[in-house]
């Protein structure tokens, strides 16, 4: 497993071809209490708007519920940076999908709400395990439904 970061956000290339990755991430996220809230594929929505062809890419928006009423009970507008988003991507090499999250800390910390620190480093350790986890034989032996697209006209 090789791991990358930006800025921004954090992840990994895992040895599996694109739709297992994808279905491993769900099944990782569920396992760490997140719910699926929005589901983008990227590469039809380009190839529908666009007629362009892209590389297999979904965008997850993913919400722990218990976490997220603490942080807008703290801060309401803090909706905006909501759910945590993590992209699959085919990469050159079809056993070798990544998988990125959005740096929960560093999005909360645009807020310069220390009271939201706290919740920013359990959603961030929750999210690194579901990454870690995505990679293993192990994970989550249940498959989730797939999410409906609620958000493919954002693009």
């Amino acid at each position: 497993m090789m791991h990358h970061s930006t800025p921004y956000g954090f992840g990994t290339v895992v040895s599996r071809p694109y739709a297992e990755a994808v279905e491993r991430v769900r099944d990782a996220l569920s396992t760490e209490g997140f719910g699926i809230v929005s589901e983008i594929d990227m590469a039809a929505t380009l190839r529908r708007k666009l007629g362009v062809e892209t590389r297999p890419y979904v965008i997850l928006g993913a919400c722990l519920p218990a976490l997220a009423y603490q942080a807008l009970e703290v801060e309401p507008d803090v909706g905006l940076l909501l759910p945590c988003n993590i992209v699959v991507y085919a990469t050159d090499y079809p056993e070798r999908t990544a998988v990125t999250a959005l740096d929960p800390e560093a999005a909360l910390g645009l807020s310069e709400n220390l009271a939201l620190a706290p919740l920013a480093a359990e959603v961030t350790a929750r999210l690194k395990r579901a990454l870690a986890a995505s990679e293993l034989d192990t994970a989550a032996g249940h498959h989730a439904a797939p999410a409906v697209e609620v958000a493919e006209e954002i693009c």
